[in-house]
């Protein structure tokens, strides 16, 4: 049988990632990517968020062969540390003791991928940008800065993120359901440097988080003991980015909102002013799978980054492609329709527990309400580890899927909901009648 070709489009982390599965299932594989190779070329700050790489994302990383590698790469960030505006921190651990997420520079990661795909045989083509695409007969059409031409595959993949061309091509078909929906607000890159010591000028071990009701500042460590800072804040309006037109106004907001963060920033308004604002932004769509085509990855399901899911769910979606080649023998029109099958419902659940984790992590984490609950709930799932497991454990400390965890995570809220509304609620968590609360759930 010759060799079936492959046309990925996109050579992010997704597309990285499922190239080198689909070498191992001996596909011939070509990558389009419409940017430079960032291995060569010094790509511009402030256009992405770190990530967070946790239990799905480092799955599909040692199915390939990668996760020690890849964590090499990474740091540990055992909770959530929250900063108050007198400068007091609070750790918020995450799940059980020794469980923690990992932060790591999406470029450092995506240059592993890159070059684990080429030592695996997969041809990637930079500077080549996908036109349009012919579904039905699997012909992209490629521009360089030479000359425009077409490939032909027997399957296509975009992964080439929120803004597909892929996506876009199958937008202008009959029977394509296609939504996005900004939230309110936008994000802009800020840094904090090695002390002059050379050292962390936070604790390193935490994801940082300055709550503020309608905004945020987070931060997350960097190998060489820097912090990538994001400012998530109103894009428009009497308080936002768009009132922000001077050195002396962020200086202010600073000052009056995060006045412990303002000393560590000595960069703060070149960064402000150098870097760009960006929007965040829910895609949904369907089908995913059509003629000799199909979307993986942002491009079938960007969600906003506030549950540190959205590498982590590209990633499982690639597990799952391989894992469904391998029952199917091949990829073939029944194994995509499987693939759909089973990612869609999840892609859309993350969807939505990303965007609740936005008014979570702003907001709730400093509200003596939302962290009695989360005593509770680490206390329930220490007594009965069976019965009741925490969302965010579910979400980030296990496989469970996307759509179960917040089916079930719903449930126990409405539980905890009913609990907390009572008038004679105990203010310390081990006052609480656990047996009673774990019976509701029944």
């Amino acid at each position: 049988m010759s060799e079936k070709r492959v046309t990925i489009l996109g050579a992010g982390l997704v597309g990285s990632l499922l190239s080198i599965f689909l070498r191992k299932h001996g596909y011939g594989v070509d990558i389009y990517e419409r940017r430079a190779d960032m291995r060569s070329t010094d790509m511009s700050a402030g256009r992405s968020i770190n990530l967070a790489l946790s239990l799905r994302g480092l799955k599909a990383l040692a199915a390939v062969g990668l996760e020690s590698k890849v964590k090499d790469i990474c740091i540990p960030m055992h909770g959530r540390m929250i900063h108050d505006l007198k400068g007091n921190t609070e750790l918020q651990p995450y799940g059980k003791h020794g469980e923690y997420i990992n932060s790591v520079s999406r470029s450092s990661l995506n240059e592993i991928l890159i070059s684990t795909a080429e030592e695996e045989g997969v041809a990637i083509h930079f500077n080549h940008k996908c036109e349009s695409v012919d579904y039905n007969n699997g012909i992209s059409q490629i521009r360089n800065d030479e000359s425009s031409f077409e490939v032909t595959a027997d399957w296509i993949f975009g992964a080439d993120g929120a803004f597909s061309a892929l996506r876009n091509s199958l937008l202008k078909t009959q029977g394509f359901n296609y939504s996005q929906n900004y939230i309110s607000a936008a994000y802009k890159e800020l840094t904090i440097p090695p002390t002059n010591s050379g050292d962390f000028a936070l604790e390193p071990n935490a994801l940082h988080i300055w709550p503020r009701g309608e905004y945020m500042l987070i931060a997350l460590p960097n190998l060489d003991k820097s912090f990538t800072c994001t400012l998530f804040y109103p894009r428009i309006g009497r308080q936002s980015f768009e009132e922000l037109t001077e050195a002396k106004d962020v200086i202010k907001l600073f000052q009056d909102a995060f006045p412990d963060a303002l000393p560590v920033m000595p960069t703060l308004v070149e960064d402000f002013f150098n870097n760009p604002t960006a929007g965040l932004v829910t895609v949904r769509c369907s089908p995913w799978v059509k003629g000799k085509t199909a979307l993986i990855g942002d491009a079938a399901h960007a969600i906003v980054p506030f549950y540190g899911q959205g590498m982590n769910a590209g990633f499982e979606d690639c597990y799952v492609f391989d894992q469904l080649i391998s029952e199917h023998n091949e990829i073939n029109q029944s194994m995509l329709s499987a693939y759909e099958t089973l990612r869609k419902p999840d892609a859309d659940a993350i969807a939505d527990l990303a965007l609740y984790n936005f008014i979570e992590m702003r907001d709730k984490v400093a509200n003596p309400r939302f962290v009695l609950q989360k005593q509770i709930e680490k206390e329930l799932f220490r007594r009965y580890p069976d019965k009741w497991v925490p969302l965010y454990s579910m979400v980030t400390f296990s496989e469970m899927r996307y759509s179960e965890a917040l089916k079930k995570g719903m449930h126990q809220q409405g539980i905890m909901d009913q609990i907390l509304d009572d008038q004679s609620v105990p203010k310390n968590y081990l006052d609480f009648d656990y047996e009673d609360i774990i019976s509701r759930l029944a």
